[in-house]
């Protein structure tokens, strides 16, 4: 079994912000292959299914960003889960919008999500996939993750979040070197 998590903050108010990305491609992911019955588990909400054959669990924490390792941790335990099996979809500013770095491991950059899940973790070392949200034009960073995309940047998303699942569904069914090779 697999375990994909996708980053980003509970709430209605947050759905549709930056930093909330992962969370979008997740539920594009979920709907693309009929996977729902969310619930809450271990501080997040989790669903049950296949992609492509392959068991996974979705997992999106409840935890808000800043402590995603919260809700991680306790679900790689609960599944016994080799860090190999595990793949996190977060957002990167170090990525121009609508590009995607698959690796398998590596530091946090910055990001207090995965830095979170890094400490839970006790390790860099598990495959994660950025998604490029670029950097905000007056240097705020933080109005700006927790900001919606514009309606210029709209457009992007639908394609966008097709290609993570793509890049997904490649790393569960053919491994993640195979996945890197083709959507880096």
């Amino acid at each position: 079994m697999k375990l994909v998590v996708g980053l980003g903050n509970p709430g209605r108010e947050y759905a549709n912000n930056r930093h909330n990305l992962g969370f979008q491609c997740l539920d594009h992911l979920a709907r693309k292959h009929h996977i729902g019955g969310w619930t809450r588990l271990c501080q997040a909400r989790v669903a049950s299914g296949a992609v492509l054959d392959v068991p996974v669990v979705l997992a999106k924490p409840t935890t808000f960003m800043n402590l995603s390792g919260l809700a991680v941790g306790a679900l790689v335990r609960r599944y016994h889960l080799s860090l190999g099996n595990l793949l996190v979809i977060y957002d990167d500013l170090d990525l121009p919008l609508g590009s995607l770095r698959l690796r398998p491991g590596g530091s946090a950059g910055g990001h207090k999500g995965m830095k979170s899940i890094i400490a839970a973790l006790g390790t860099e070392d598990f495959p994660r996939l950025r998604v490029g949200i670029g950097r905000p034009p007056d240097g705020d960073q933080v109005s700006y993750v927790l900001s919606d995309f514009t309606p210029e940047e709209l457009p992007i998303l639908d394609p966008l979040q097709e290609q993570v699942a793509q890049a997904v569904e490649c790393a569960l069914t053919s491994g993640l070197t195979a996945a890197m090779n083709q959507f880096n």
